[in-house]
């Protein structure tokens, strides 16, 4: 009979080792393994700022339990000095060597903020498609504008094409978030946030909610596609010969249709025009007029002018006219409740 203390002495390392190799079954954390260039400036951001804070908790750490070792009740031949109560050396030390790190690190959250900013649109010589996202109750509506479809629970992308995505909710508040793409940005009711993405590669990008809202929560995701032109195009032909239409009456059928379960992915391959700003001016009282007017068209300059003057305000009665209604991409960051690339950690 082998001995309790002998088999477990070869049982903890076997039971090491098995763990070892479940944990080759596990899938890389989407946030580290970045497949657009958002994803990977962000990467870049959190590896950094991880290594210069543990260039202060490393030595703290070491230094506490070699302290601890050393100056033992056990330990006679330690240095014992009663009454040393200060050294400047120390002092200099324990004080600059942080300080230096937190100004680095002051400098490189400033820069990245307003580079990784959500609402700055990305320079490139694609032009970008824009992508309407409204969150329901518990599923995500995704309109084409540009191309007049929409599609619950799906989108597709060209690879290496900028993404011009505008949030809403027709619920409760709920948060955007493609992990492996980059940050998660809020949507809420009678609000408009926006955010800026590209895929750098194709692929399969699992999307959901990261914001509690609800019974159905836990199936409130989506999948994102980036695929070639040619597969875009495709899938865009094969949207437009659905036979759904995406109007008022069916928008309203689609949000009462409130199951906790996943909703199955669905094509509308007409879509009503405004629908999008319908959804916002519904939420917001006296403010019913907001988007009426508001053109697709010139939407790129509209972004970039959306984003220099992004500390403006939320939408108000002076939108009226369609000059004002094409520059409503000004609305206050703080009172659209963004969460931008660089800080956002969920």
């Amino acid at each position: 009979m082998i001995p309790l203390k002998t088999l477990g002495r070869w049982l903890r390392p076997g039971l090491l080792l098995s763990l070892l190799v479940m944990l080759t079954g596990c899938d890389a954390v989407a946030i580290l393994s970045p497949k657009g260039q958002i994803g990977q400036d962000e990467k870049t951001l959190l590896i950094t700022a991880t290594v210069l804070m543990l260039l202060v908790v490393i030595p703290v750490i070491i230094m506490t339990l070699t302290f601890a070792w050393k100056y033992r009740a056990s330990n006679t031949k330690a240095r014992y000095e009663p009454k040393w109560s200060h050294s400047t050396a120390i002092e200099v030390v324990v004080w600059s060597i942080p300080c230096m790190i937190v100004l680095v690190l002051a400098v490189l959250t400033w820069r990245s903020s307003h580079a990784l900013d959500p609402y700055r649109p990305l320079e490139s010589d694609v032009k970008p498609v824009t992508i309407e996202a409204i969150s329901l109750d518990w599923k995500w509506l995704f309109i084409y504008p540009e191309e007049k479809v929409a599609v619950v629970n799906e989108i597709k992308f060209p690879v290496n094409t900028p993404l011009n995505f505008k949030i809403t909710s027709d619920s409760v508040m709920n948060a955007f978030f493609i992990p492996h793409l980059g940050s998660m940005i809020y949507s809420m009711a009678a609000m408009e946030t926006k955010l800026h993405l590209i895929a750098n590669e194709t692929g399969e990008f699992p999307g959901m909610s990261s914001h509690y809202s609800g019974a159905g929560f836990a199936k409130m995701h989506f999948t994102a596609y980036s695929v070639t032109d040619a597969e875009y195009r495709q899938w865009l032909d094969q949207v437009r010969a659905g036979e759904q239409t995406l109007d008022k009456a069916s928008f309203k059928a689609l949000g009462e249709a409130r199951n906790a379960e996943w909703y199955p992915v669905t094509y509308f391959g007409k879509t009503e025009e405004g629908l999008f700003d319908w959804v916002i001016a519904k939420h917001m009282g006296d403010n019913k007029h907001y988007g009426m007017k508001h053109s697709h068209a010139g939407a790129a300059a509209a972004d970039a002018a959306s984003y220099e003057a992004h500390e403006g305000h939320a939408p108000s009665d002076a939108h009226d006219s369609k000059e004002s209604g094409e520059n409503l991409d000004a609305t206050e960051h703080e009172h659209a409740g963004h969460a931008g690339h660089a800080g956002s950690g969920e």
